[in-house]
């Protein structure tokens, strides 16, 4: 719903409210019921559009065999000190029926700061699969059909929209403000968590946590705040392509960011010239390990030191030679616009993928990023028809997949944007829940082509646990692709089978 619309209908519910707060009864403080009463009736203005929880019953067409499940499509309610209603937090719901004792339930949400869970819903964990065409790449006839790799086949999903996406609302923008913060955000997606868990009845359920991106920085933040402000202990996380170390994504300058980055990029070069393997990639892992960060670090080569450096960075990435002389090995601001070819730009998300640039003229990047601003948006307007013709959930609210006010206006470390990303971290939230929850295990999953949220970086936090804590607790796996991997259906498939195992590892501890 735009601004525009939200303000006019905000003004239709309290013109409609005022001829009834006229006739209450004035006893005791008025000001203060008065007060009261105004609140309630511009929280039911948003609150109004969102209907009523729906549950309907379903079967999932699995490879072991049909599982009957519930859908419920629906909303938690937040509440402040006051004892009024702050927020209404969208989720569905998929809950497999006659459930044997002890079957795992899992939490997902994206991330952003600002995307909705239809990403991870329709693109990866839920019963039904987006599909972009015959290309994988054609937004504007996207066909919904039956997911076969569907984790509902081996844990029950509870998928989250955070406040201010999907279908999630406070009752006014000062109030959303109140939750656009790492640490606000975390407190209140426990507390959802634990009002679903309390409302189904499902204490003694393995609970898992699913964040994709920003989402999987998130997940460890919510993992602590379930343990410090819920008493409930999570059983693991699955980190999908995520944001760990900002200080890694953030300085396309430092010596080291760079060498983390550097695999993705010689991994899309590989898959562009149809060579790809893990064997050649490994020639590029152990360059930006060793040569490459060693070169960064120290004064610029010359001679022939300076022709084989900058030669070998250009053969890994295929950014031509005289690029990367010019930015001294360098190559983060630049790859965009010079590794797919002339008049071309790739995505960070994936670095193999290339559209026409629309501003060739442009030295810096100007274009639409064609992942996230092109095909993907397909997640937005699909989920909110899937919502209301097979889950019952019938809103006139329009469905926001990725709020970009919600981005600009988040407090890293209580600051808004800028630097403080780059200050964001996980690892310590990671370390603690290594060891006070000795069952707790992690696993971190990624796309190889990914430039964006690289890889490397999340290996670098892995190698650097203590071995007491990360010893076969904490593992890496990486799949064909980019940061949204799993629109690959080999990769989807891989990665479904790796967790899979992951969930019954636990069982057998």
């Amino acid at each position: 719903m735009t601004v525009h619309r939200l303000i006019a209908s905000l003004a239709v519910v309290l013109a409609l409210s005022a001829p009834v707060l006229a006739q209450q009864p004035r006893g005791g403080d008025e000001n203060r019921e008065r007060g009261r009463q105004a609140e309630q009736g511009a929280s039911g203005g948003i609150f109004s559009l969102i209907p009523a929880d729906s549950t309907t019953e379903h079967v999932f067409k699995a490879p072991s065999g049909d599982l009957p499940y519930t859908a419920t499509a629906g909303t938690l309610d937040l509440f402040g000190q006051d004892g009024n209603r702050s927020a209404k937090i969208f989720y569905t719901a998929y809950v497999a029926k006659n459930r044997e004792p002890g079957r795992p339930l899992t939490f997902a949400f994206n991330g952003g700061p600002g995307a909705a869970s239809a990403y991870l819903h329709l693109g990866l964990v839920g019963p039904k699969i987006l599909e972009f065409g015959t290309t994988g790449d054609n937004g504007t006839t996207p066909r919904l059909k039956d997911n076969p790799e569907s984790w509902l086949a081996f844990t029950d999903l509870v998928l989250i929209d955070p406040i201010g996406t999907g279908w999630s609302r406070a009752a006014s923008n000062d109030a959303a403000g109140g939750y656009y913060g790492v640490r606000q955000d975390a407190d209140s997606l426990s507390k959802a968590i634990a009002l679903y868990v309390q409302k189904n009845n499902r204490l003694d359920a393995p609970k898992y946590l699913l964040g994709e991106s920003y989402g999987g920085f998130r997940a460890a933040k919510v993992a602590v705040s379930l343990k410090n402000s819920q008493g409930m202990l999570a059983s693991g996380i699955i980190m999908l392509s995520p944001l760990v170390e900002g200080r890694f994504l953030a300085n396309s300058d430092d010596p080291l960011s760079a060498a983390l980055q550097l695999p993705s990029l010689a991994a899309a070069e590989l898959e562009r010239r149809n060579q790809f393997t893990p064997e050649k990639l490994a020639d590029a892992e152990r360059f930006a390990s060793g040569d490459y960060l060693v070169g960064l670090a120290g004064s610029s080569p010359t001679g022939q030191a300076a022709e084989a450096f900058y030669g070998r960075v250009s053969e890994f990435t295929g950014i031509p030679r005289d690029v990367v002389a010019r930015t001294r090995g360098f190559v983060g601001d630049v790859y965009a616009k010079q590794m797919g070819g002339p008049g071309k730009i790739v995505s960070p998300y994936d670095a193999s993928y290339g559209v026409p640039d629309a501003y060739p003229e442009e030295s810096s990047t100007r274009n639409d990023d064609p992942i996230l601003e092109g095909y993907t948006r397909a997640y937005g307007a699909t989920f909110a028809a899937y919502a209301r013709n097979e889950l019952g959930f019938a809103t006139e609210m329009t469905y926001s997949l990725l709020n970009e006010e919600v981005n600009r206006r988040w407090e890293w470390n209580g600051s808004h944007g800028g630097d403080s990303r780059s200050l964001a971290s996980a690892s310590t939230d990671i370390r603690d829940l290594l060891s006070v929850i000795p069952s707790f295990k992690l696993m971190i999953a990624h796309g190889y082509s990914d430039a964006l949220t690289p890889y490397g970086a999340s290996r670098y936090v892995i190698d650097h646990l203590p071995p007491e804590l990360a010893g076969g607790r904490a593992e890496l796996k990486v799949y064909r692709g980019g940061h949204m991997f799993y629109t690959k259906p080999d990769s989807r498939r891989s990665f479904a089978g790796d967790v899979r195992a992951f969930y019954e590892a636990r069982a057998t501890d």
